[in-house]
């Protein structure tokens, strides 16, 4: 997640920081605790960068539950878990 900060610069409070990195904790052990399974290394990392990018993305537009964040950031992993899926 600290890489997709820094990639990312954003002003975000320590409190801020805290509510992000707790939401992709949270997706990423509904993400392990559904069984999903990666191939590789990089797959599970690509994955996770999905989820990191979609909470920045919603924190900078101003969302801070970390409930919203969560399941945001799980429908964006499914969402592009389906379209590499599709094609």
């Amino acid at each position: 997640m600290l890489v997709y900060l820094e990639a990312n610069p954003a002003a975000f409070a320590p409190e801020e920081l805290r509510i992000l990195t707790v939401a992709f904790d949270k997706a990423w052990e509904s993400v392990q605790a559904s069984g999903a399974q990666f191939d590789t290394n990089g797959h599970a990392e690509t994955a996770r960068a999905v989820i990191a990018k979609h909470i920045i993305e919603a924190a900078k537009r101003g969302e801070r539950d970390q409930g919203r964040l969560r399941d945001g950031a799980i429908i964006a992993y499914t969402r592009a878990n389906l379209r590499t899926a599709l094609r």
